[in-house]
């Protein structure tokens, strides 16, 4: 493929962007041409991002008429930017180009998204995106030996091989992710291949890589998933908590201002709207970077980077210090005589500032530990102001709040207790090579942690009634944040996903089981595992084993 180099590309973005409004100030301009000078020199990579995650099935080569098509659109607009179809938006546009190509929707089963128009095709090609990849094939591999050589000689065709292959299996991750992931694959690439042991080397340096992808985009997903489902407001309260813990000497209305910059961003980025995305990231980065002095002190180096790599850089960088005027609670909101009044006065202010408040003295305390004190508060007020009198009802909030807080800090310890026992004891690791017609040089190590599946049992025990991509995602939520303290090794993630599927079915069905039962119920599946991975077809092993086990 050509990389698309284009002259005058900037241009053409903004006969595309005509109904935005464009910055005035000098600051602002010197960002958003900052901005476009990015978007005009990745402009492969972003084709390459935004088809990918809209038409996961779609082949490389298929992918790649379409950047052809967009190229010759650009020619046109370049040489005529009066004709109606070059004021619409990228998104707008790229989305008309996949549509028109001849057998693609019907090919690969979204002609229903192209019947629609505007926001609702937008929706459309979201919610036709499928988080589970288990319909693709294994992830391409190579001989370090070859991938260097094809590294050495093709760095671009690797490098788009390798976006549109990461970027087909992670639909909801946003494009300034995956595109910083493409700069670390291509720095591990380069280091890796100057090394004699080139195998020790890229598995060692690709797991930090891997994990940073995995982390990112189980949590894009997931506030995404907030965002379509609850809208808006509870986005707004989760970035409230965020940024007050990060920032926690920025003052209220600036954090306002910036939440809203943030939650706007989610808009395109979710949508898979992958030009606004990087903008409205990069808006949201400047605005920080420009008022360094009244958010943080520890992001200075950040914003000297170049986009993609500042964002990354500020939303990986340490919390800041806590003010030391700042005392260690609130009073107003638990000893005031009016807290009712100024409830009712304005509730989602109120929330918001007891929300900024109570978060930046709490930086220690997990986000959803943060929003499950807010609802405290919340039900506790609710009650206390319909009371005869309510200054002696919420007065002692802040021991619902500790108690609340204890309770979850003993949790936490069982379960990193019983977590570190298990490395103590000798973490045990079932090791399964899954052929699968497979090459001996292509086989898959399949690494099964057993505090893994003893999550997943406990998991289905408690909530059977919840759905097997549900456990499966929780689990898989819990086991990170434990796994972020114990540096976890790599895995076949496609895999992994088949098996804790069979795993939470399994228990799904014999939920009435002890947990000595289960023990032994695990043993059985382990060995079901080992028999399925060396057969001709793993899934269709899985399904016809799987009902058998517990016989």
């Amino acid at each position: 493929m050509k990389l698309l180099k284009l002259t005058g590309f900037i241009f053409f973005l903004f006969f595309l962007t005509e109904s935005l409004t464009l910055p005035t100030q000098p600051r602002d301009i010197e960002n958003f041409n900052s901005t476009q000078k990015f978007i005009e020199d990745n402009i492969e990579y972003i084709t390459i991002i935004a088809f990918a995650q809209y038409v996961q099935e779609a082949t490389f080569e298929e992918m790649e008429k379409l950047v052809k098509d967009m190229v010759e659109y650009k020619d046109r607009c370049m040489a005529d930017k009066t004709l109606p179809e070059c004021s619409k938006l990228p998104n707008n546009v790229l989305q008309e180009k996949i549509c028109a190509m001849e057998g693609l929707p019907q090919k690969h089963n979204f002609s229903h998204c192209c019947s629609k128009v505007d926001a609702q095709r937008r929706l459309c090609f979201f919610y036709n995106k499928k988080s589970d990849v288990g319909f693709l094939p294994p992830f391409p591999t190579l001989d370090p030996e070859e991938k260097c050589q094809a590294y050495e000689s093709n760095r671009e065709s690797l490098l788009n091989h390798f976006l549109y292959e990461v970027a087909r299996r992670n639909p909801f991750v946003f494009a300034p992710t995956l595109l910083t992931v493409a700069v670390h694959f291509e720095e591990v690439a380069k280091s890796c291949c100057e090394e004699q042991n080139k195998v020790n080397c890229l598995q060692t340096r690709a797991i930090p890589v891997t994990q940073y992808l995995k982390a990112f985009s189980s949590y894009q997903k997931h506030v995404c998933g907030a965002l379509l489902k609850f809208g808006t407001k509870v986005v707004h309260f989760i970035y409230i908590a965020i940024l007050s813990q990060k920032f926690p000497k920025i003052e209220f209305k600036e954090l306002i201002s910036l939440v809203e910059d943030v939650s706007s961003n989610y808009d395109g980025c979710c949508e898979g709207d992958v030009v606004q995305c990087i903008r409205d990231t990069s808006k949201v980065m400047n605005h920080i970077c420009s008022k360094q002095d009244s958010i943080s002190s520890k992001i200075k180096e950040c914003c000297e980077k170049k986009i993609p790599e500042r964002g990354q850089c500020i939303i990986n960088s340490n919390k800041d210090d806590r003010p030391k005027d700042l005392s260690l609670r609130e009073g107003k909101f638990t000893d005031s005589e009016n807290v009712c009044q100024e409830r009712d006065a304005d509730p989602d202010t109120f929330f918001a500032k007891f929300t900024f408040e109570y978060s930046r003295r709490h930086p220690d305390l997990s986000i959803p530990e943060l929003l499950r004190i807010v609802q405290i508060y919340k039900d506790l007020l609710r009650n206390c102001c319909n009371t005869e009198n309510p200054p002696g009802c919420y007065r002692y909030a802040e021991d619902k709040f500790n108690e609340t807080t204890e309770k979850s800090l003993k949790m936490v310890q069982q379960e990193c207790k019983h977590f570190q026992n298990l490395g103590k004891d000798g973490l045990k690791y079932q090791y399964v090579v899954c052929t699968s017609g497979l090459t001996l040089a292509t086989r898959i190590e399949y690494i099964i942690p057993r505090s893994v599946k003893n999550y997943l049992i406990r998991l289905t025990k408690i909530a059977p009634q919840l759905s097997t991509e549900e456990l499966v995602s929780l689990g898989e939520k819990m086991v990170t944040a434990f796994t972020t303290c114990y540096m976890c090794q790599s895995q076949n993630e496609e895999l992994q996903r088949k098996t804790d599927r069979f795993l939470v079915n399994l228990v799904k069905l014999k939920h009435e089981l002890t947990d000595e039962e289960l023990q032994s119920l695990f043993t059985n599946f382990a060995n079901v595992v080992d028999k399925c991975c060396k057969a001709e077809s793993p899934e269709v092993c899985f399904n016809e084993e799987s009902p058998k086990i517990g016989n």
